[in-house]
């Protein structure tokens, strides 16, 4: 069995969830994705394949509102949870399915998941 680098090991592990989780009209799959430099979040409704609120740390809605563009440490990913919260509850989302891309539910992960969380979505 040939060794697999880290980013294979997550498409894995993204496929296994993406198995399980599916996004509706009524509850929306909220996608986070980090790159090397950012962090970004869709929440999708995978019925009619059609992204229904976006967000990332390099956003001009983001940078205008915090003063600061890009990162993707533990800070920024709190306050682009509490962003996305905001956004989806104008449109009127509430209920979510969290999608954490095939990444460990830890660190920059969790503090997206639970501040968003503590902004109103419900997943």
């Amino acid at each position: 069995m040939a060794v697999k680098t880290r980013r294979e090991k997550r498409l894995i592990r993204h496929k296994r969830i993406r198995k399980k989780v599916f996004g509706t009209a009524e509850r929306p799959r909220m996608a986070f994705f980090k790159s090397l430099n950012n962090l970004y979040v869709q929440i999708i409704d995978d019925e009619a394949g059609h992204t229904l609120v976006s967000a990332s740390t390099i956003d001009k809605d983001f940078v205008e509102k915090y003063g600061v563009r890009g990162g993707k440490n533990i800070e920024m990913a709190k306050k682009l949870g509490e962003f996305i919260a905001e956004k989806a509850l104008a449109k009127g989302i509430q209920n979510v399915v969290f999608d954490r891309g095939g990444f460990i539910y830890h660190g920059k992960v969790k503090a997206f998941a639970d501040a968003a969380r503590e902004k109103g979505l419900k997943f």
